[in-house]
């Protein structure tokens, strides 16, 4: 794909030169962060390093849709909006290690593995892969499979673990974060 018709994709969601530069910023940063040098030789080369990197990369980070209509770019997400999610993600981390550790933990073992299904629909495919990444990370529950339809196939270990999935409540958290409309149905669960 050439450089010039990736700037002018109308197929891409949002603007791609928005997209290009906040990619260069972060490698900037980035390069900062890790060269620890701030003479002007460096910092000018950091930026012309960076530029070049993200003109390369830029293509690699648009992802298609399943129906290939349009293409997303991974990070187009807002900084902000993504730390807020990532602190609910933790507290919600060691609320299951405490359900999980409650349960393990205990002479009688309070476990109750089962295999629950849902249906996620998101069209920005990064959404459906930070959803099944979030659930994964999450103790007590493990992705099993995810369909191109968004049928998520997921085992959950306790009872706790199993509700907390089927309330909705992180595929919301992860459709507010993309903007995508919560589009979210049980398919199979307790």
């Amino acid at each position: 794909m050439e450089k010039e018709s990736v700037l002018k994709d109308r197929t891409i969601v949002g603007s791609p030169l928005t997209h290009l530069f906040s990619l260069g910023i972060l490698m900037f940063v980035f390069w900062l962060a890790l060269s620890g040098d701030f003479a002007v030789k460096f910092v000018v080369y950091g930026l012309v390093t960076s530029a070049v990197v993200a003109w390369i990369c830029y293509p690699l980070l648009l992802l298609p849709n399943a129906d290939g209509t349009k293409k997303y770019f991974a990070l187009g997400v807002s900084p902000a909006a993504f730390l807020c999610y990532s602190l609910w993600l933790v507290k919600e981390l060691v609320l299951a290690n405490i359900d999980v550790v409650k349960a393990t933990v205990r002479p009688e073992l309070r476990i109750d593995p089962k295999v629950i299904s849902f249906v996620f629909r998101a069209d920005n495919p990064m959404a459906k892969v930070l959803l099944a990444n979030s659930i994964t990370l999450t103790p007590g529950t493990v992705t099993i499979n995810v369909t191109p339809e968004g049928i998520y196939e997921v085992h959950a270990l306790t009872d706790g673990a199993a509700e907390g999935l089927l309330s909705g409540a992180m595929p919301r958290k992860v459709a507010e974060l993309f903007g995508e409309e919560f589009d979210f149905m049980v398919l199979k669960g307790e």
